[in-house]
């Protein structure tokens, strides 16, 4: 979690990594319109969940983002519409690797090395899945606050919304496994049984 900031409401942690997002990968739309914000929320692609967030209800983040120090209204010379940027890099003195990581964990929940590395890569081009890894590493050793933990079947989770609160999966995939083969095993039966009765069709 945020040391000195109230853990993030999860529509709090959509608009700010949306606000990310869009700063790293489209810096000539960035800072957004609250227009842009709302369709950054709710893209149908490269997020999880998909949600349909109104004006209101990113607006009402927006407020409480800015209150904590994460979030702030540009207005004035320069901009004819009111846009919105973030402020998570200055607060906790990030590089682009550890954004590029919180951002895709924000926006898409828990995953893996290996599909961080490969979400990353328009932010951060990370050189392999070890810095990856140091990087969450290092992010989860942060102190007083851990930004990130480990998950059951190798996935990786922020703490910007606080701890994990569902029940932890069963990290012996195991069952899985035994499902798997059982399926496969009902499939050779049925190819064995069409075989034979092809054959059948030549005697």
């Amino acid at each position: 979690m945020l040391t000195g900031v109230d853990i993030l409401h999860p529509v709090e942690v959509r608009v700010l990594g949306a606000l990310l997002e869009k700063e790293i990968t489209t810096p000539e739309y960035y800072p957004l319109t609250l227009n842009a914000l709302v369709n950054a929320c709710n893209q149908k692609s490269s997020r999880e969940p998909v949600v349909n967030y109104d004006e209101d209800t990113v607006i009402d983040a927006l407020e409480t983002l800015k209150d904590k120090g994460l979030a702030v209204r540009i207005s004035g010379a320069g901009h004819r519409v009111e846009k919105w940027g973030h402020r998570l890099g200055e607060r906790m003195n990030f590089g682009r690797r550890d954004l590029a990581l919180l951002c895709v964990l924000m926006l898409r929940g828990p995953q893996t090395v290996g599909e961080l590395r490969g979400r990353t890569e328009r932010m951060h081009e990370f050189t392999d899945l070890e810095e990856v890894e140091r990087c969450l590493e290092a992010l989860s050793e942060r102190t007083p606050d851990p930004l990130t933990t480990r998950m059951p079947r190798g996935r990786w989770m922020h703490l910007l919304g606080g701890a994990p609160t569902d029940a932890p999966e069963s990290p012996a995939p195991r069952a899985g496994v035994v499902e798997r083969v059982a399926a496969l095993e009902l499939e050779v039966e049925q190819l064995k049984r069409q075989f034979e009765s092809f054959r059948k069709q030549f005697e």
